[in-house]
């Protein structure tokens, strides 16, 4: 087992490194797979390839935290700045003020959910699906377009469209709130 590990440590950790910039990201996810070994061992049928093994289990790691972080955060905003094609992404949270703050924030984030929201609910159907599946419920387009039979390049036309409406829409409100 010891072998295993100390021989496998340095492929594992170079290939973290490509995939995520915390170093500390990087050890937990190699000391959960090192543990996920470690009982998986101890089962009546071991593993045989304990590399690749455990290169999945650090892959599938990795897959969880972008899941997870795509759901914490809101990557389309970014500055809300003057061109509506410009790149910066921000999130939601950078967007939306911190609610329990001061009432004055709690007020702003109140009123740019429900601007948010009627934005949203504005948007064509089409459109407003797939960038709720992918900004919101964190799915690939790959995985939206086999769910829907909707080809990738369609897909993300439609998100493209769904993405510069609703910082049109929301501008005026994020500039009116930011002025007072």
């Amino acid at each position: 087992m010891a072998e295993t590990i100390r021989r496998e440590r340095p492929r594992l950790r170079a290939w973290l490194r490509r995939q995520l910039p915390d170093a500390q990201d990087i050890e937990d996810i190699l000391q959960d797979a090192f543990y996920e070994l470690v009982l998986a061992s101890r089962l009546i049928e071991p593993v045989r390839n304990a590399g690749a093994w455990l290169f999945t289990i650090v892959r599938n790691r990795v897959t969880d935290r972008h899941r997870r972080r795509s759901h914490r955060t809101f990557p389309l905003f970014g500055n809300l700045g003057d061109s509506e094609d410009d790149d910066d992404s921000g999130t939601l949270d950078d967007l939306i003020p911190d609610a329990e703050a001061d009432p004055e924030r709690a007020f702003m984030r109140a009123r740019l959910v429900l601007a948010l929201e009627e934005a949203l609910r504005e948007l064509p159907e089409d459109q407003r699906v797939v960038f709720i599946a992918h900004e919101v419920d964190g799915l690939s387009f790959k995985a939206i377009a086999q769910t829907s039979g909707v080809g990738i390049n369609t897909l993300l036309s439609r998100k493209h469209a769904a993405v510069k409406a609703l910082r049109t829409r929301l501008r005026a409100v994020h500039d009116e709130l930011s002025d007072n």
